[in-house]
């Protein structure tokens, strides 16, 4: 574990993150085939927008999250293991208010989108 760990403080923090945890997806052998047909120069970007707007509040993502991922065929075991690769990830590397508030959040957002999905009622 690196004992060296700051805070979330900027985009490329953000970047970071996001890099090594989808890199952790893409090698998981129950969430890399529902990532299979991802454009990642494309998509990237956009997710590095995204948790910035969230933990940044630099307001440059726009758009619908959960939409994207309605269409997916998956299930509660998929949103457990996300999270538990975005929390290591998170712990791995940084260490700070902005990184315990990227592990709310992301608990936050999944629990929305599987209630929304209809995998987990009020």
């Amino acid at each position: 574990m690196n004992t060296d760990r700051h805070d979330i403080s900027n985009h490329d923090d953000v970047k970071v993150l996001i890099d090594q945890f989808y890199a952790k997806v893409n090698m998981d052998s129950l969430l890399a085939p529902v990532f299979a047909h991802v454009d990642w120069p494309h998509h990237l970007p956009i997710i590095y927008n995204f948790w910035s707007s969230v933990l940044l509040g630099d307001r440059s993502y726009s758009g619908n999250p959960l939409a994207k991922h309605l269409n997916l065929k998956i299930g509660k075991e998929h949103f457990t293991r996300w999270l538990e690769l975005f929390t290591s990830t998170v712990d791995e590397h940084f260490s700070g208010f902005n990184a315990n508030e990227a592990k709310n959040r992301a608990q936050t957002i999944a629990d929305l989108f599987q209630h929304k999905m209809g995998f987990i009622s009020d």
